[in-house]
């Protein structure tokens, strides 16, 4: 069972996703603490590959209230957990021009807490504005196409 607690709301509109992988993160006992209240930001957050290991850069975890001389720096690089495998895969998507990794959502499957990281390229303005033109046009058809409505 997957519990969402965070999601990153300007992945998909910098990025266009091409692949996802599931990691785990190495967490302070504090920092599951704040997790657990939701008081976790994906907003500026980006992984990098640093000597065979992946690290999560800018993702803001909130003190704890009650944590006090346990509490982390809030902006802390995190390690994400991956098996030697998944990481030299990465590696070869990252080494491709343009590619970076991007984390999408931050997540409870069981009694651990997972990020899902995209592999993606970033977006170009007119490819942003293609895309919120395409939404619009969808939200405008479902509106005037749904069946209850009447005029």
């Amino acid at each position: 069972m997957t519990k969402l607690i965070a999601k990153n709301p300007v992945a998909k509109h910098d990025y266009t996703i091409t692949d996802t992988i599931e990691a785990g993160i190495v967490l302070a006992g504090t920092e599951i603490k704040s997790i657990r209240n939701g008081r976790v930001n994906l907003k500026d957050s980006y992984a990098s590959i640093e000597n065979g290991e992946v690290i999560i850069h800018s993702m803001h975890i909130s003190p704890y209230e009650h944590g006090n001389i346990f509490n982390k720096n809030p902006l802390r690089d995190r390690k994400l957990l991956l098996n030697k495998r998944e990481i030299m895969k990465l590696i070869g998507l990252i080494k491709q021009q343009g590619y970076t990794l991007v984390p999408i959502s931050l997540y409870f499957k069981g009694s651990f807490v997972k990020v899902e990281l995209g592999i993606g390229k970033g977006k170009k303005l007119y490819d942003k504005r293609r895309d919120l033109a395409k939404k619009d046009a969808e939200r405008y058809i479902q509106r005037y196409n749904h069946p209850t409505k009447s005029f």
